[in-house]
């Protein structure tokens, strides 16, 4: 005879226009806020809801990306300015790894 293991369930609410309510302890245990994608599988016995991101690979920066925005936003706030062509020149060249004396 095989042994039941004890699950305890949370039960969610279907709102008014078929929204799912999380039972909280769930939503705080998967780290989800409000706003967060969840997908959908329907399986033989139920439905498995994920939570999921939603993002293109290609709109993620690279750290190196990253320092550039940075920069470049600084020098914004200061009023300077680069032509398009001097940006893609910077991007296209490899980053020294420099790093800052301290006294």
């Amino acid at each position: 005879m095989a042994s039941k293991t004890a699950t305890t369930e949370k039960v969610g609410r279907v709102g008014q226009r078929r929204q799912v309510v999380i039972p909280r302890e769930i939503f705080d245990k998967l780290r989800m806020r409000e706003g967060d994608f969840v997908a959908f599988a329907e399986q033989s016995n139920g439905v498995l809801l994920k939570p999921t991101r939603l993002g293109d690979p290609d709109d993620i920066l690279t750290p190196a990306e990253s320092a550039l925005v940075k920069k470049a936003e600084r020098g914004m706030r200061q009023g300077k300015y680069v032509t398009l062509d001097q940006l893609r020149d910077e991007m296209d060249r490899p980053r020294s790894r420099r790093r800052r004396k301290t006294a």
